[in-house]
Parts: C-alpha cells; sequence; structure tokens
C-alpha cells in the first residue's frame, strides 16, 4: 500500500468503499442509471487487561470482557460489516449497513446500523430519512470503521461517553463556502431505543442536534451539539427503594434518577494532516442531571510515517463535574432498622456514582499498512481511574482498586471489501 496514507485518506477511501458517509451527505451521483454497490469493513482484534479485578471495553452498549472475564479477549474491538447503497439516479439513494459485534446480551447477531433513503434537492443540499449516524464527533460517521481510524479503537474516555451511534429520525445537510474552506453543516431530529438488560433499557426522545465540519487544505475541524430526552431504567429497584425514606429518599431520586430528563453533549474537535504527519485533538462535554453525571473529555493525538509503518501516541483524559461520592440517606436520623435496610441503598447510589469516569491515559502504538485495504495495529495503553472513580470499566470486583495502573494491549487487523 502506498506508503502515505494519512487517516483522513484512509477515512475517505474507507467510506468509499462502504459507499456512504454521513458526514459528505450531499455529494451528487455520478449518473441518472440505477446502481447498486456492496461493501463492507471488518476488525479481528484481541485485547489482554493486566487487572483481573475488571473488564476493559471500548463501549458499554458492546461490553468487552478483558480482564476480569479473560486474560486475552477478541470481544472487545473485534466486528464486521456489510454495506448495501442504491443509487436511483441523480436524486435518490438509499444504504443499508449491518454491523456485528458483541452485543449486551453477549451474542454477535447482526444489527442495522444505518438505514435510510437521501434525496438530493439541489446540488449543496440532502435530506434523509431514516436509521442515521450521529455526526457527534471527528469519527462519528465511521467510528466502527477500524480501517479509517489511526488507532485500534477510538479514545475511550471520549467515545465511550456517548456511547449512542446512531438515530431513527431525519436530518439535512448543506454544503457551502467561506473563502477557502469548505463547510457542511447537519441538521438531525430522531430518537433511540435500546435493550439494555431483560426488561430494561433507553430511551432518548427529541433527538435533536447540529454538526458542523470544516476543510480547510489539510485541517479539518468539526463542532457539534445534542440534546435528547433521556430515560435510562437499569437502576429501578434502587431507586425504588430510595423512594421509601421520605423526602430525603424522594431528594436523591430527583437528583440522581435518569427518568425523562434533559441531556446535552456539546464536542470540538480538529484534524491537521499535511501528509507525513498528523496532529488531533477532540473534546466533549456531557450533561445529564444524574447519575450519568456530568463530565469532560478530551484527548490528544499525533503521529509520524515511516514508509508503511505510522507510530503513534494518545493522551485522554476525563473529569468529573461532579461529587462521585455522597453521604446519601442520614442513617442517623433513623432507627437501627431503617438505617440497616438503607446502607445498601447508600452503597449502591456511591457504586453508580464510582462508574462516572475520572480517568486519564496514555497509549503508544503503531500502525502497518501492509497490503492494499488491510492494516495490522498495535497498541499498549496505561489507564489510571482516579479518586476512587472506576473509570472506563466495567464488571467491577470488590478487589478493585482506583488510582492503581492498568495496562492494556492490543493488537487488531483491520479490513475493507
Amino acid at each position: 500500500m502506498n506508503a502515505k496514507l494519512s487517516p483522513l485518506r484512509a477515512s475517505t477511501a474507507a467510506v468509499t468503499m462502504l459507499s456512504c458517509c454521513a458526514a459528505l451527505a450531499g455529494e451528487l451521483a455520478d449518473a441518472d442509471t440505477p446502481r447498486v454497490t456492496i461493501g463492507g469493513f471488518g476488525t479481528l482484534g484481541v485485547v489482554h487487561s493486566s487487572d483481573d479485578q475488571s473488564d476493559f471495553t471500548a463501549n458499554a452498549l458492546n461490553p468487552g470482557d478483558a480482564g476480569h472475564g479473560r486474560r486475552w479477549s477478541p470481544a472487545v474491538d473485534s466486528r464486521v460489516g456489510a454495506q448495501l447503497g442504491v443509487n436511483l439516479g441523480s436524486k435518490w439513494s438509499a444504504v443499508l449497513q449491518l454491523v456485528s459485534e458483541r452485543t449486551l446480551n453477549n451474542g454477535y447477531a447482526p444489527v442495522v446500523e444505518w438505514a435510510n433513503v437521501q434525496y438530493q434537492a439541489t446540488p449543496d443540499l440532502s435530506l434523509r430519512v431514516g436509521r442515521i449516524a450521529l455526526p457527534l464527533f471527528l469519527s462519528g460517521d465511521y467510528r466502527k470503521a477500524g480501517y479509517a481510524l489511526p488507532w485500534v479503537r477510538p479514545p475511550v474516555e471520549l467515545y465511550s461517553a456517548i456511547p449512542l451511534s446512531k438515530s431513527d429520525g431525519v436530518d439535512a445537510s448543506y454544503r457551502w463556502q467561506a473563502g477557502d474552506a469548505h463547510n457542511v453543516t447537519q441538521t438531525f431530529f430522531g430518537h433511540t431505543d435500546l435493550a439494555l438488560a431483560p426488561g430494561a433499557g433507553a430511551q432518548a426522545r427529541a433527538v435533536t442536534g447540529l454538526s458542523n465540519t470544516t476543510t480547510a487544505g489539510a485541517l479539518t475541524v468539526r463542532a457539534s451539539a445534542m440534546t435528547a430526552e433521556l430515560s435510562v431504567d437499569v437502576a429501578r429497584a434502587l431507586f425504588d427503594g430510595l423512594r421509601q425514606f421520605g423526602a430525603q429518599g424522594h431528594a436523591l431520586v430527583d437528583r440522581y434518577e435518569l427518568s425523562a430528563k434533559r441531556a446535552s453533549v456539546v464536542s470540538l474537535g480538529f484534524n491537521y494532516d499535511p501528509g507525513q504527519w498528523f496532529a488531533m485533538g477532540e473534546i466533549g462535554r456531557m450533561k445529564t442531571h444524574s447519575y450519568l453525571g456530568d463530565k469532560t473529555t478530551a484527548y490528544l493525538s499525533g503521529g509520524y510515517r515511516f514508509g508503511d509503518l505510522t507510530p503513534y501516541l494518545v493522551y485522554s483524559v476525563s473529569r468529573a463535574n461532579m461529587e462521585t461520592s455522597v453521604p446519601g440517606l442520614d442513617l442517623g436520623r433513623l432507627p437501627p432498622h431503617l438505617a440497616a435496610a438503607g446502607a445498601p441503598l447508600n452503597a449502591g447510589l456511591n457504586q453508580l456514582l464510582a462508574a462516572i469516569p475520572r480517568q486519564h491515559s496514555l497509549s503508544a502504538g503503531v500502525r502497518w499498512d501492509f497490503y492494499p485495504n488491510y492494516a495490522l495495529k498495535l497498541q499498549a495503553g496505561r489507564f489510571t481511574p482516579e479518586h476512587g472513580s472506576t473509570g472506563t470499566f466495567i464488571n467491577v470486583q470488590p478487589g478493585f482498586r482506583s488510582g492503581r495502573p492498568i495496562t492494556v494491549l492490543s493488537a487488531a487487523l483491520d479490513f475493507v471489501f
């Protein structure tokens, strides 16, 4: 493969092979003749975590089990996707994308990631309806296509903060120029439903957002904002228990339960890639007014190309903008039998709050483009949850120690076809 393949060019190549990219919505069809394209992508990965009291995962909705679950796990990054695109002349097109990866029920049943119809209203304005990728981050449109990324996976501190990657609804994209800068402004509206566990799920209603991607020479900048009415009922038993403790219990429920609360996300990112090297970074803030937290996350990354090899570094951080440990119910004011019942509720609430990531990490890796459409990546990272937080780790066991660095080793073979 050409030694000067950049992350930006790799992204473009991967998206072209997959027939569609939400960030580039608005491109005209080349002819009026109906045309069908078929493509796909995949990652074969394996991950090791040095901590046997937790599991490393890249996304809470596709849980990994490297660490406590398995010494070496293929479940963290491995996936395969297939995409069908149909161009119906210069105005109409449609796309269907299926992705198979580990789900919350530990299966690999294919999931419809994209399924939408696009209408090219003008050369610069396109409209879509259906299941659409959320354009929240720089890699939001193709975060599951590992070949399009310089790393093994997007930085987990930022990308796992908003695990949602799609919504069902409508969007509009408008292309415009500002001097030498090319812009794509995208607005969207929709909803998302997720099954998290038997009898429990998450719902995002009135998902509304705006994103603008600016490209000027080697520089790409994306700014995004999204708001939604969010409900997650996985902790229903805990909050039902707190309601039994009168006014102080109801105050805790009102503060931390996530039921039809307005959540918001804002993010800003850049990628500068003149060819021989690249530098990129993003920052985002998520506010949920609940136990999911108010947090700010960011990362910086850079790499340099030596032929087909691209070594890179990533530094990432997540900070909580709220307390991650609270007194909970005032047990001293309760009769002994009620205090005994309230103690585990306080512990359960603080366990939820400890999952708000307070963490930093430093990772180093190398990408080897050894054959057209194939890339091998090796990556080593040190992740340090802080101040009692469990960070981005899941399946946390009683012996977990916040503040102790955890080494995560990863290998991945990415491909597109």
